[in-house]
Protein backbone atom coordinates (compact mmCIF):
# COMPACT_ATOMS: atom_id res chain seq x y z
CA UNK A 1 0.00 0.00 0.00
CA UNK A 2 1.21 3.52 -0.71
CA UNK A 3 0.28 4.39 2.80
CA UNK A 4 2.59 2.43 4.24
CA UNK A 5 5.77 3.06 1.62
CA UNK A 6 4.74 6.91 0.68
CA UNK A 7 7.07 9.42 0.69
CA UNK A 8 5.08 12.12 2.51
CA UNK A 9 6.47 15.67 2.85
CA UNK A 10 5.49 19.10 3.82
CA UNK A 11 5.85 22.48 1.44
CA UNK A 12 7.74 24.03 4.46
CA UNK A 13 10.62 20.79 4.32
CA UNK A 14 11.76 22.74 1.46
CA UNK A 15 13.11 26.48 0.99
CA UNK A 16 14.17 28.49 -2.26
CA UNK A 17 18.15 28.24 -1.19
CA UNK A 18 18.53 24.42 -0.94
CA UNK A 19 16.31 23.92 -3.68
CA UNK A 20 18.53 25.93 -5.88
CA UNK A 21 21.56 24.26 -4.23
CA UNK A 22 19.66 21.01 -5.68
CA UNK A 23 18.65 22.00 -9.40
CA UNK A 24 22.01 21.51 -11.11
CA UNK A 25 21.16 21.82 -15.03
CA UNK A 26 17.52 20.68 -14.28
CA UNK A 27 15.22 22.76 -15.96
CA UNK A 28 11.45 23.39 -14.70
CA UNK A 29 8.91 24.58 -16.42
CA UNK A 30 5.25 25.45 -14.50
CA UNK A 31 2.29 25.32 -16.53
CA UNK A 32 -0.86 26.81 -16.28
CA UNK A 33 -4.09 25.46 -17.88
CA UNK A 34 -6.54 28.29 -18.40
CA UNK A 35 -10.06 29.00 -19.80
CA UNK A 36 -11.84 32.40 -18.82
CA UNK A 37 -9.92 32.65 -15.39
CA UNK A 38 -8.94 36.52 -15.57
CA UNK A 39 -9.87 36.90 -11.97
CA UNK A 40 -7.59 34.50 -10.84
CA UNK A 41 -4.60 34.35 -13.17
CA UNK A 42 -2.77 37.41 -12.58
CA UNK A 43 -2.05 37.13 -9.36
CA UNK A 44 -0.56 33.24 -9.51
CA UNK A 45 1.52 34.59 -12.93
CA UNK A 46 3.07 37.62 -11.10
CA UNK A 47 3.73 35.45 -7.43
CA UNK A 48 5.96 32.96 -9.91
CA UNK A 49 7.38 35.26 -11.77
CA UNK A 50 8.68 37.63 -9.08
CA UNK A 51 9.34 34.95 -6.69
CA UNK A 52 11.46 32.36 -8.04
CA UNK A 53 13.26 35.30 -10.45
CA UNK A 54 12.21 34.83 -14.00
CA UNK A 55 13.13 37.36 -16.34
CA UNK A 56 15.63 39.12 -13.89
CA UNK A 57 19.34 38.70 -14.90
CA UNK A 58 20.94 38.73 -11.77
CA UNK A 59 19.05 35.97 -9.65
CA UNK A 60 19.16 31.95 -11.03
CA UNK A 61 15.86 31.22 -11.31
CA UNK A 62 14.31 28.21 -9.99
CA UNK A 63 11.44 28.36 -12.35
CA UNK A 64 13.02 27.83 -16.10
CA UNK A 65 9.74 29.28 -18.16
CA UNK A 66 5.80 29.86 -16.73
CA UNK A 67 3.63 29.11 -19.69
CA UNK A 68 -0.68 29.72 -19.35
CA UNK A 69 -2.34 27.38 -21.38
CA UNK A 70 -5.29 29.55 -22.75
CA UNK A 71 -8.02 27.05 -23.91
CA UNK A 72 -9.85 29.68 -26.15
CA UNK A 73 -10.78 32.38 -23.30
CA UNK A 74 -13.37 34.81 -24.09
CA UNK A 75 -12.23 37.31 -21.49
CA UNK A 76 -8.58 38.34 -20.89
CA UNK A 77 -7.18 35.66 -19.38
CA UNK A 78 -4.46 35.97 -21.84
CA UNK A 79 -3.56 39.64 -22.01
CA UNK A 80 -3.31 39.36 -17.95
CA UNK A 81 -0.93 36.75 -17.97
CA UNK A 82 1.20 37.56 -20.62
CA UNK A 83 1.52 41.41 -18.80
CA UNK A 84 2.39 39.43 -15.58
CA UNK A 85 5.32 37.61 -17.28
CA UNK A 86 4.13 34.52 -18.90
CA UNK A 87 4.53 33.34 -21.79
CA UNK A 88 0.58 32.40 -23.26
CA UNK A 89 0.49 29.49 -25.49
CA UNK A 90 -2.78 29.08 -27.71
CA UNK A 91 -4.05 25.09 -27.37
CA UNK A 92 -5.05 25.59 -30.67
CA UNK A 93 -1.76 26.01 -31.95
CA UNK A 94 0.19 22.81 -30.47
CA UNK A 95 0.08 19.45 -31.97
CA UNK A 96 -2.64 21.02 -34.60
CA UNK A 97 -1.54 18.01 -36.97
CA UNK A 98 -2.42 15.47 -33.93
CA UNK A 99 -6.39 16.72 -34.62
CA UNK A 100 -8.97 18.83 -32.69
CA UNK A 101 -9.21 17.90 -29.22
CA UNK A 102 -11.35 19.12 -26.14
CA UNK A 103 -10.92 18.86 -22.31
CA UNK A 104 -8.53 19.85 -19.50
CA UNK A 105 -6.58 16.41 -19.89
CA UNK A 106 -6.08 17.42 -23.57
CA UNK A 107 -4.78 20.94 -22.76
CA UNK A 108 -1.91 19.52 -20.12
CA UNK A 109 -1.19 16.99 -22.79
CA UNK A 110 -0.35 19.93 -24.87
CA UNK A 111 1.54 21.74 -22.27
CA UNK A 112 4.03 19.38 -22.05
CA UNK A 113 4.39 19.26 -25.42
CA UNK A 114 4.61 23.32 -25.67
CA UNK A 115 7.13 23.67 -23.14
CA UNK A 116 11.04 22.87 -22.73
CA UNK A 117 11.69 21.92 -18.63
CA UNK A 118 12.63 18.67 -17.46
CA UNK A 119 10.05 18.89 -14.79
CA UNK A 120 6.35 20.06 -15.58
CA UNK A 121 4.67 21.70 -12.22
CA UNK A 122 0.62 21.75 -12.97
CA UNK A 123 -0.56 24.66 -11.35
CA UNK A 124 -4.80 25.00 -11.53
CA UNK A 125 -5.60 28.36 -13.10
CA UNK A 126 -9.00 29.10 -10.43
CA UNK A 127 -7.05 29.45 -7.14
CA UNK A 128 -7.55 32.27 -4.66
CA UNK A 129 -4.81 30.20 -2.12
CA UNK A 130 -2.05 29.85 -4.56
CA UNK A 131 1.59 30.95 -2.73
CA UNK A 132 5.03 30.66 -4.01
CA UNK A 133 5.34 27.40 -1.37
CA UNK A 134 3.13 25.22 -3.98
CA UNK A 135 5.63 25.10 -6.35
CA UNK A 136 8.21 24.67 -3.81
CA UNK A 137 6.40 21.70 -2.02
CA UNK A 138 5.71 20.31 -5.70
CA UNK A 139 9.22 20.45 -6.86
CA UNK A 140 11.16 19.19 -3.60
CA UNK A 141 10.94 15.71 -3.36
CA UNK A 142 11.74 15.75 -7.66
CA UNK A 143 15.16 17.52 -7.16
CA UNK A 144 16.12 16.24 -3.99
CA UNK A 145 15.02 12.36 -4.78
CA UNK A 146 16.11 11.31 -8.21
CA UNK A 147 13.80 8.08 -7.53
CA UNK A 148 10.44 10.15 -7.36
CA UNK A 149 8.46 9.87 -10.47
CA UNK A 150 5.18 11.92 -9.17
CA UNK A 151 4.32 14.34 -6.82
CA UNK A 152 0.47 14.60 -5.65
CA UNK A 153 -0.17 18.09 -3.76
CA UNK A 154 -2.59 17.77 -0.71
CA UNK A 155 -4.49 19.96 1.14
CA UNK A 156 -6.97 21.44 3.61
CA UNK A 157 -10.37 22.70 1.64
CA UNK A 158 -12.34 24.76 3.42
CA UNK A 159 -15.98 25.29 2.56
CA UNK A 160 -17.62 28.33 0.48
CA UNK A 161 -21.36 29.29 1.00
CA UNK A 162 -21.89 25.65 3.03
CA UNK A 163 -20.36 23.96 -0.01
CA UNK A 164 -17.22 22.12 0.38
CA UNK A 165 -14.50 21.07 -2.49
CA UNK A 166 -13.54 17.20 -3.30
CA UNK A 167 -16.84 16.15 -3.49
CA UNK A 168 -15.63 14.28 -6.57
CA UNK A 169 -12.65 13.04 -4.94
CA UNK A 170 -15.24 11.17 -2.09
CA UNK A 171 -17.99 10.36 -3.76
CA UNK A 172 -16.10 8.52 -7.11
CA UNK A 173 -12.49 8.90 -7.61
CA UNK A 174 -11.24 7.84 -3.95
CA UNK A 175 -13.99 4.79 -3.88
CA UNK A 176 -13.44 3.64 -7.70
CA UNK A 177 -9.40 3.33 -6.85
CA UNK A 178 -9.99 1.94 -3.44
CA UNK A 179 -11.88 -0.84 -5.28
CA UNK A 180 -10.01 -1.35 -8.50
CA UNK A 181 -6.37 0.17 -7.75
CA UNK A 182 -6.00 -0.56 -3.93
CA UNK A 183 -2.34 0.23 -3.43
CA UNK A 184 -3.46 3.70 -4.63
CA UNK A 185 -5.70 4.06 -2.04
CA UNK A 186 -2.85 6.58 0.22
CA UNK A 187 -3.43 9.13 -2.64
CA UNK A 188 -5.18 12.22 -0.40
CA UNK A 189 -6.27 14.14 -3.40
CA UNK A 190 -6.34 11.69 -6.25
CA UNK A 191 -8.21 14.53 -8.47
CA UNK A 192 -5.84 17.35 -7.19
CA UNK A 193 -4.92 19.93 -9.85
CA UNK A 194 -1.72 20.52 -8.07
CA UNK A 195 0.97 17.91 -9.26
CA UNK A 196 4.27 17.98 -11.01
CA UNK A 197 6.10 15.21 -12.69
CA UNK A 198 9.22 14.47 -15.14
CA UNK A 199 8.94 14.83 -19.03
CA UNK A 200 11.06 11.33 -19.52
CA UNK A 201 8.08 9.92 -17.56
CA UNK A 202 5.08 11.91 -19.20
CA UNK A 203 6.10 11.40 -22.24
CA UNK A 204 5.53 7.48 -21.62
CA UNK A 205 1.77 8.09 -20.64
CA UNK A 206 -1.47 8.82 -22.38
CA UNK A 207 -3.67 11.53 -21.04
CA UNK A 208 -7.32 11.17 -21.08
CA UNK A 209 -8.71 14.13 -22.61
CA UNK A 210 -11.55 15.18 -20.08
CA UNK A 211 -11.30 15.55 -16.07
CA UNK A 212 -10.46 11.68 -16.08
CA UNK A 213 -6.50 12.96 -16.49
CA UNK A 214 -5.86 13.00 -13.52
CA UNK A 215 -6.75 9.65 -12.84
CA UNK A 216 -4.98 8.15 -15.68
CA UNK A 217 -2.37 9.29 -15.07
CA UNK A 218 -2.19 8.45 -11.82
CA UNK A 219 -2.48 4.80 -12.40
CA UNK A 220 -0.34 4.89 -15.39
CA UNK A 221 2.48 6.28 -13.98
CA UNK A 222 2.43 4.03 -10.89
CA UNK A 223 2.20 1.59 -13.50
CA UNK A 224 5.19 2.15 -14.98
CA UNK A 225 7.38 3.55 -12.36
CA UNK A 226 6.16 1.97 -9.34
CA UNK A 227 3.61 3.43 -6.42
CA UNK A 228 6.46 3.60 -4.71
CA UNK A 229 7.79 6.42 -6.31
CA UNK A 230 4.82 8.73 -5.94
CA UNK A 231 5.14 11.36 -3.48
CA UNK A 232 2.28 13.83 -1.34
CA UNK A 233 3.18 17.01 -0.30
CA UNK A 234 0.90 18.90 2.01
CA UNK A 235 0.58 22.49 0.29
CA UNK A 236 -1.37 23.93 3.40
CA UNK A 237 -4.68 25.43 2.08
CA UNK A 238 -6.71 25.36 -1.61
CA UNK A 239 -9.01 27.86 -2.37
CA UNK A 240 -10.68 27.62 -5.24
CA UNK A 241 -14.12 28.35 -7.39
CA UNK A 242 -16.46 25.19 -6.34
CA UNK A 243 -18.93 24.39 -9.15
CA UNK A 244 -22.61 23.33 -8.85
CA UNK A 245 -23.32 19.54 -8.07
CA UNK A 246 -25.21 19.10 -11.11
CA UNK A 247 -21.83 19.85 -13.27
CA UNK A 248 -19.65 17.43 -11.32
CA UNK A 249 -21.87 14.16 -12.53
CA UNK A 250 -19.81 14.25 -16.05
CA UNK A 251 -16.95 15.09 -14.51
CA UNK A 252 -17.63 12.16 -12.31
CA UNK A 253 -18.50 10.11 -14.94
CA UNK A 254 -14.78 10.45 -16.78
CA UNK A 255 -13.32 9.66 -14.07
CA UNK A 256 -14.83 6.27 -13.99
CA UNK A 257 -14.12 5.63 -17.36
CA UNK A 258 -10.54 6.28 -17.09
CA UNK A 259 -10.49 3.86 -14.11
CA UNK A 260 -12.09 1.08 -15.96
CA UNK A 261 -9.98 2.12 -19.25
CA UNK A 262 -7.04 0.56 -16.92
CA UNK A 263 -8.72 -1.97 -14.83
CA UNK A 264 -8.24 -5.61 -15.28
CA UNK A 265 -10.90 -7.75 -17.11
CA UNK A 266 -13.02 -4.77 -18.33
CA UNK A 267 -13.94 -3.65 -21.74
CA UNK A 268 -14.24 0.12 -21.94
CA UNK A 269 -14.98 -0.21 -25.82
CA UNK A 270 -18.99 -1.37 -24.94
CA UNK A 271 -19.70 0.96 -21.89
CA UNK A 272 -21.74 3.66 -22.28
CA UNK A 273 -20.26 7.32 -22.32
CA UNK A 274 -23.86 9.55 -22.44
CA UNK A 275 -25.21 10.97 -19.32
CA UNK A 276 -28.77 10.61 -19.78
CA UNK A 277 -30.75 12.77 -17.38
CA UNK A 278 -34.30 11.81 -16.29
CA UNK A 279 -35.65 14.37 -17.93
CA UNK A 280 -34.37 13.50 -21.33
CA UNK A 281 -30.97 15.73 -21.76
CA UNK A 282 -27.43 14.11 -22.50
CA UNK A 283 -24.55 14.81 -22.05
CA UNK A 284 -21.51 13.28 -23.83
CA UNK A 285 -18.70 12.54 -21.44
CA UNK A 286 -15.16 13.17 -22.68
CA UNK A 287 -13.55 9.79 -22.58
CA UNK A 288 -11.19 9.68 -25.45
CA UNK A 289 -7.59 9.92 -24.82
CA UNK A 290 -4.09 11.37 -26.48
CA UNK A 291 -1.18 8.65 -27.16
CA UNK A 292 1.98 9.35 -25.35
CA UNK A 293 3.69 11.88 -26.68
CA UNK A 294 6.61 9.64 -27.67
CA UNK A 295 4.13 8.28 -29.95
CA UNK A 296 3.07 11.45 -31.52
CA UNK A 297 4.79 12.13 -35.12
CA UNK A 298 5.28 15.71 -34.54
CA UNK A 299 6.06 16.21 -31.21
CA UNK A 300 9.67 17.55 -30.60
CA UNK A 301 10.71 18.39 -26.92
CA UNK A 302 11.80 21.77 -26.92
Amino acid sequence: MVAEKARVYSASNFSLADLLAQKGETTVSVCVPARDEATTIGPIIDSIVTHFGLHNEHRSPLVDEVIVMDDDSTDATASIACAAGAEVVCVADVLPDAGPGHGKGNVLWKSVAASSGDIVVWIDADLRSFTPSYILGLLGPLLTDPDVALVKGFYERPEHAGTGGGRTTELMARPVLATLFPDLSGIHQPLGGEYASRRVILEQVPFAQGYGVETGLLIDIARLAGADRIAQVDLGTRSHRHRPLRSLTVQAMEVLHAALRRAEGVDSTVLSTVLARPEGTTIDAQVTERPPLRDTADYRPR
